[in-house]
């Protein structure tokens, strides 16, 4: 399970380089301006991390009306994770609550976020996906050290807030520790799906029409 839980994708290309060198640097200003504040780098990251299938979801939604083409089944999926990061950011809102700065920031971060990764998937949607892989991979780590702090009394192991109980179908007496478990979960989903989505154009494994939705763990 821990083999399954960090597996890494080594680059292997300039392509992989520059998206795991991306991910590094935003990795690095979350650890020097949050530290161990694990509910308040949640609330801001999720803000970033429901741009991409947004964006993702919408140009492939473009593309398939242009050519008059089948999505692949893509654009769902896409939408999918998007909705998926924004329950993220609902949930945690209601666990640690974002100061006036920090919603200042989330504002600040999205308009630059969202033309940026626009962009990007207009010159290489490989890239991006990639990009997204990688950034998943650094989420897991965050929220298993997260665990780590609740485990060893840092953090209160607080009773989850309703809006988690009922997205993920939890226990009436689940606490922040099965959230975070949840939650880590459905970023494992979103990392093996952006990895794969690369593969598919690379070629690297065959061209299926589905990925199937529930790979990404998104509950309705």
């Amino acid at each position: 399970m821990n083999n399954k839980m960090f597996s890494h994708y080594q680059p292997r290309n300039l392509s992989d380089k520059i998206a795991l060198l991306f991910t590094k640097m935003l990795r690095l200003f979350a650890d020097l301006f949050f530290k161990k504040r694990y509910g308040h780098r949640a609330v801001i990251l999720e803000t970033v991390a429901a741009v991409p299938g947004m964006v993702a979801g919408m140009l492939n939604h473009l593309k398939s009306l242009r050519k008059m083409q089948e999505g692949r089944g893509w654009i769902k999926i896409l939408l999918d994770e998007a909705e998926n990061e924004r329950m993220h950011l609902m949930t945690f809102i209601n666990i640690a609550k974002p100061s006036a700065f920090e919603r200042f920031l989330v504002i600040f971060v999205q308009g630059i976020f969202f033309n940026l990764y626009f962009i990007m998937y207009l010159v290489s949607p490989r890239t991006c996906h990639r990009i997204v892989g990688y950034f998943e991979e650094q989420a897991i780590i965050s929220y298993t050290e997260y665990l780590d702090e609740i485990d060893s009394g840092n953090i209160e192991n607080t009773p989850a807030p309703k809006i988690a109980i009922d997205y993920w179908n939890l226990s009436k007496f689940a606490k922040l520790r099965d959230v975070i478990i949840a939650v880590r979960e459905d970023e494992m989903g979103h990392r093996d799906v952006n990895h794969e989505f690369v593969s598919i154009l690379d070629n690297e494994v065959p061209n299926k029409n589905l990925i199937r939705t529930k790979e990404l763990k998104s509950k309705k």
